[in-house]
């Protein structure tokens, strides 16, 4: 009797070993593997622009990281006593608009050097959901955080699977220039804030955009694949168990079998081996020492 339906990731061409760069970039998940591959000794930055969203959003951080190009104040914003950005995330926010914006524009510049040491990309794209700027002079403007601003100030729109394409496909054709590699994913944390259904339609469109990005691809690299997080998650795991209490986020434990398979995907057996010992140094570096002394 099977009481599971494993998922099996495509095989790929990308191998990810200790002394391959790497590059995340997108949704909480994405900080999630990024934390596992950071603690297992891997040579990785992690999400340099803080927690992104949605497929727009993350390119034109990319892109203006691939550009090493600086931000001004016209992406500012104040709010709450505090100066943000809205091209990164609410950690970059402070009370001074120059800091501010000093943090961001180091973060566009550190994402740009680690993209010149020809990365193994990890996109995790998280919704279809995007907001734009609703009036002003940046009217238009799609924003990566709204900052808890009012929702007066923005325009909602589910994404088309088009305009997700036609943004990625002349990075994609950067990233093959650069001999970057590029490993995407949907990520399987719900968004119930938009309700059920909403958050399927987002979800599909997301699935479906990066599927004929992978389909498209017709330069000879191995890039980009697709890591089926989303269907591991929703189709293998398939249980309450396997989410955090906000019955959103996977557990623990679900990360810990999404991170498996990503091993067993792009990983060669000396490699798991050397990222176990990593995690093992890394669990003895957290523990506190026992108190010997006297009493």
């Amino acid at each position: 009797m099977q009481l599971a339906t494993p998922v099996q990731p495509v095989p790929s061409a990308i191998r990810i070993s200790h002394d391959t760069p790497l590059l995340t970039l997108g949704s909480c998940f994405a900080d999630h593997i990024g934390l596992k591959l950071q603690q297992a000794g891997h040579d990785i930055l992690c999400n340099p622009f803080g927690t992104l969203y949605n497929p727009l959003s993350i390119a034109l951080a990319l892109t203006y990281a691939l550009d090493d190009r600086e931000i001004d104040r016209s992406w500012l914003v104040q709010h709450d006593g505090l100066w943000h950005s809205w091209m990164h995330h609410t950690r970059f926010s402070n009370p001074d608009p120059d800091t501010c914006l000093t943090f961001c524009n180091q973060a566009i510049h550190t994402a740009h050097h680690q993209l010149l040491r020809q990365p193994t990309l990890l996109i995790t794209l998280g919704t279809a959901y995007a907001y734009s700027l609703a009036d002003g002079p940046c009217q238009g403007r799609t924003v990566a955080n709204c900052h808890k601003l009012p929702s007066s100030l923005f325009n909602r729109q589910l994404l088309t699977i088009s305009q997700i394409v036609d943004t990625w496909q002349p990075l994609l054709t950067r990233l093959h220039q650069l001999q970057c590699r590029l490993i995407l994913t949907v990520s399987p944390i719900r968004h119930l804030a938009d309700g059920l259904h909403q958050n399927q339609l987002s979800k599909s469109t997301l699935l479906l955009a990066a599927d004929t990005l992978v389909r498209n691809h017709t330069d000879d690299s191995p890039s980009p694949t697709y890591f089926p997080a989303y269907e591991i998650l929703l189709d293998q795991l398939r249980d309450y168990r396997f989410y955090a209490r906000d019955m959103c986020h996977p557990s623990d434990l679900a990360v810990d079998i999404i991170w498996q398979q990503f091993q067993d995907t792009y990983m060669s057996p000396a490699t798991q081996q050397r990222c176990r010992d990593e995690e093992k140094a890394f669990r003895r570096t957290q523990h506190r020492p026992i108190n010997t002394s006297t009493i």
